[in-house]
């Protein structure tokens, strides 16, 4: 099988070598554990390109490798980083073009595919979870709100700013937008929120009956299934996968509960959700595996 590197930049930099699958020898990491967090913010952005060569020409080794497969964080077209809310200085870099062309100067010819991080961790748990022949989304639950499709498809899919309520009180999304999932969803926005409470006290609360967390609570499940409930209306049902740091505060029943009062057409009650781990495995996993079926049909 052809071996393919897949590499994930978010608040730090993944990268490792896939074959049929699955990662072959130890994921790298940078900055490395327990080092500085901050270091790509700081960084400029021919910097993080230079990063990246670098640590692309070592993980490949002089080895045969069919195609380089990279997920970022925000709007991707055509191997253009439209839109980098995390990292701002790469925004308008043509990464796929910058990484092609170092290699065609070493007189090597290989792909290079650049899709949403979101994206990425969607087909790397289609890879890991027997998957790969269906449609599968996914929420991924953190600082912000990720919404990933396998496979991937034309378009945006900025899923965490979808407009789930008209309440113009809602203004926690980090984007500046109003009414937005991830103003409901997000850690950041939930830290704004309650300014005297993690997010981790907030839900434990509500187990307790504080009225306030409670309600929350109701809300923050409403927000996903009215989010989910407008994916299935445009792109059907299916497998709905949580993931993230935040997805231990599901309660599928509730969820399923909320999505089952917005979805109500026949042909669309086939949809189902799992909470399942992430992290930075699945991630590069998936960046490769995308890399691997655009570029040869798998």
């Amino acid at each position: 099988m052809r071996k393919t590197i897949g590499v994930v930049t978010t608040e730090h930099i993944a990268i490792g070598l896939v074959e049929d699958g699955k990662l072959i020898g130890e994921l790298q990491r940078y900055p490395a554990p327990g080092e500085e967090k901050d270091i790509l913010v700081a960084m400029p952005a021919d910097g993080i390109g230079r990063l990246l060569l670098d640590l692309i020409q070592k993980v490949a080794d002089d080895l045969p490798i069919g195609a380089i497969g990279m997920g970022f964080p925000g709007v991707i077209r055509n191997g253009r980083i439209e839109e980098a809310p995390n990292l701002h200085q790469i925004k308008g870099l043509n990464i796929q073009e910058t990484i092609t062309a170092a290699f065609r100067e070493k007189q090597l010819d290989i792909p290079v595919m650049v899709c949403n991080d979101a994206d990425v961790m969607a087909a790397g748990i289609a890879a890991t979870n027997g998957h790969l022949d269906r449609l599968i989304r996914v929420w991924t639950l953190g600082n912000g709100i990720g919404f990933g499709r396998y496979p991937s498809a034309e378009g945006v899919w900025e899923g965490g700013h979808s407009v789930v309520t008209l309440d113009p009180k809602e203004t926690y999304c980090g984007c500046g937008g109003k009414g937005h999932l991830e103003g409901i969803m997000g850690h950041r926005a939930m830290r704004l929120r309650f300014l005297d409470m993690e997010p981790e006290e907030v839900f434990a609360s509500a187990k307790t009956g504080d009225t306030r967390c409670a309600d929350f609570f109701k809300l923050w499940h409403r927000a996903l299934a009215a989010a989910t409930a407008t994916s299935i209306h445009m792109d059907g049902p299916g497998k709905f996968f949580i993931t993230g740091t935040n997805a231990r505060f599901i309660e599928i029943s509730l969820l399923n509960q909320y999505v089952q009062e917005m979805v109500k057409m026949s042909p669309l009650q086939g949809y189902s959700f799992e909470v399942v781990p992430g992290g930075d495995e699945i991630a590069v996993i998936g960046a490769a595996v995308n890399a691997e079926r655009a570029n040869f049909g798998w």
